[in-house]
């Protein structure tokens, strides 16, 4: 086998791996076109791919104002979230008397339905935008405050005893042992919590039943399905799937960015 061989059969893997996940795609859309059309199904019951498209392209200027507002509130609450979550996650990990009084504050704060305290967040804050950037902050808050916390408590503990031997300060100790040790945790734990913010928003309006201009997708949602216009609600769906896989896509390339030279999460695999 000549050298060459190699290089190019992975290029050829890499190809195909890019490949795949839009063959699949393309597969499943085809299926659901020619479901609908053999079956006669009529659109308020199931539209067909090709009617959901064409109802996007007509409607996407009405709809781009609420995309607009669903994504500020879900970038504002995942900022909220992070900013929060790292805070109180170096004191965790610098207190662990700390840590132990205020952790299950936040496990209660997980495990409590967004839906079943977003009425009380509705009716106990003025600003509905407000209300729902609490709702959207409180389900993306817990997975960067957990991911971080561990990824601090795995620092090496022979290094942890390098630094003690050495006289370290515990400011010296957080940034230079603990926070190297925390990136590839917190850059998974903000993957999660990217796509939690945009579903926290997204079922805070529909738990607020909110209209008005001020309104994210979930509102057009609620609007379409009342006016039994699916092809509408699939469309504004489509919109909504969109901003979470662009989430994704964008932390994910962070991650390849930031940790794809050294940790092995992200090396290449042969």
């Amino acid at each position: 086998m000549s050298d060459t061989s190699v290089p190019r059969h992975g290029a050829v893997r890499r190809a195909g791996a890019a490949v795949a996940p839009f063959a699949v795609i393309a597969l499943l859309l085809l299926g659901w076109e020619a479901t609908v059309r053999i079956g006669a199904i009529p659109p308020y019951i199931l539209p067909a791919p090709s009617l959901v498209a064409a109802t996007l392209w007509r409607d996407l200027p009405s709809l781009l104002p609420s995309l607009w507002f669903t994504l500020k509130i879900t970038v504002g609450a995942l900022l909220l979230a992070v900013t929060g979550g790292v805070l109180l996650a170096a004191l965790f990990a610098l207190s662990r008397p700390i840590e132990t009084a205020l952790f299950p504050l936040a496990i209660v704060l997980q495990v409590t339905p967004i839906v079943a305290i977003a009425p009380l967040i509705l009716i106990y804050v003025e600003s509905t935008t407000a209300a729902l950037l609490i709702c959207a902050f409180i389900v993306a808050f817990f997975p960067i405050l957990a991911n971080t916390v561990v990824g601090l408590r795995s620092a090496d503990a022979g290094l942890g005893d390098l630094f003690t031997l050495y006289g370290a300060s515990r400011w010296q100790r957080l940034r230079l042992l603990l926070v190297p040790s925390a990136l590839p945790y917190f850059l998974a734990g903000l993957r999660i919590a990217g796509g939690l913010a945009l579903i926290g928003a997204v079922v805070a309006e529909f738990a607020a039943g909110a209209a008005g201009r001020e309104t994210g997708l979930a509102s057009r949602i609620l609007e379409a399905s009342f006016r039994t216009e699916i092809p509408k609600m699939f469309a504004a769906l489509v919109l909504v799937s969109i901003v979470g896989i662009a989430i994704f896509a964008v932390f994910d390339l962070l991650a390849r960015r930031l940790l794809g030279r050294w940790h092995d999460t992200e090396l290449p695999r042969g």
